[in-house]
Parts: structure tokens; C-alpha cells; sequence
């Protein structure tokens, strides 16, 4: 968990950096994150056998959307940084609606991949497994707030 939440602080500090290189870097910190959170939910879910080749699947399917939506994220971010200084009230409203709309994008995802998961485990192993996955993502949430000033008047 120690080894997570550095990966998550890396990446977020990172996030805010405006340069040539910081999307080759983000790029490396998000696959680093992504096989600690591998071994994190692994370590968390105690699967069988049985119950392993369908999680893992079904696991990395439901990661790999969650991607791209947290690539439109980083990307928000990322147009953030770039107009904070000279942030106009339109620029604002434009992120927090486009920062609300992927919020919804990650919601209906997550109501999707949890019926999903329901078919392939028991109801208390898919509730462990929600559980890490919202862990995690307060982790990263609570690097973002610490990280990203707020807008100025």
C-alpha cells in the first residue's frame, strides 16, 4: 500500500508539469501505478482459482476503459495548467463542466463493470473489490486536491 500511494503521488505531481516530456513521463508513472494497483487488488481479493481467469479478464476490461476516461482527465488537467495564469470565467466553467462530465463517464462505467463483476463473484467479493478500487481512487483524488491550486480571482 506504501509502494501505491508513492506511485499515486509521483503521478500526480507530475501531472501538473508543463513540458516537452511530461506525457512520456506520465506515460511511464501511469504503467508503474498500474501494476501496483495490479498487486495491491490481487493481494486484497483472495480469488480461487476458478474465480481468477474470469477476475483478471474481466478486471483488465474494465481498466482499460477506465483508462481512456482518466486519459480525458489527465488531459483536462493537463488544459488547466496551461490557462491557469490567465484563466477567464468561460475557461472555468469549460473545465469543471468538462471535469463533470468525465465524472459521470467514470460512474456509469463503475455501475456497468459492477453488475459485471456480479456474475462472476460472490456478492461480498465484488463489494471488497469496489471497495479497493474507491481506495485507490480517493488516494489519487486527495494527491489531485493537494496538488492543483485553486483558481484565482
Amino acid at each position: 500500500m506504501k509502494k501505491l500511494i508513492l506511485s499515486v503521488i509521483v503521478l500526480f505531481s507530475a501531472s501538473v508539469m508543463i513540458s516537452q516530456n511530461a506525457d512520456a513521463y506520465m506515460e511511464v508513472e501511469r504503467a508503474a501505478l498500474k501494476t501496483e494497483k495490479k498487486a495491491f487488488v490481487a493481494d486484497a481479493m483472495d480469488l480461487t482459482d476458478v474465480e481468477s481467469t474470469a477476475f483478471w479478464a474481466l478486471y483488465n476490461e474494465y481498466n482499460d476503459k477506465q483508462y481512456v476516461i482518466n486519459t480525458k482527465v489527465y488531459n483536462n488537467l493537463k488544459d488547466y495548467a496551461e490557462h491557469f495564469e490567465t484563466m477567464t470565467d468561460e475557461k472555468a466553467l469549460e473545465l469543471w463542466g468538462s471535469h463533470m462530465k468525465h465524472m459521470n463517464e467514470l460512474s456509469k462505467l463503475r455501475n456497468i463493470y459492477f453488475k459485471k463483476f456480479q456474475k462472476i463473484l460472490p456478492g461480498k467479493k465484488v463489494a471488497r473489490y469496489f471497495q479497493v478500487e474507491n481506495k485507490i481512487w480517493v488516494l489519487i483524488n486527495a494527491q489531485i486536491a493537494i496538488e492543483i491550486p485553486l483558481i484565482r480571482e
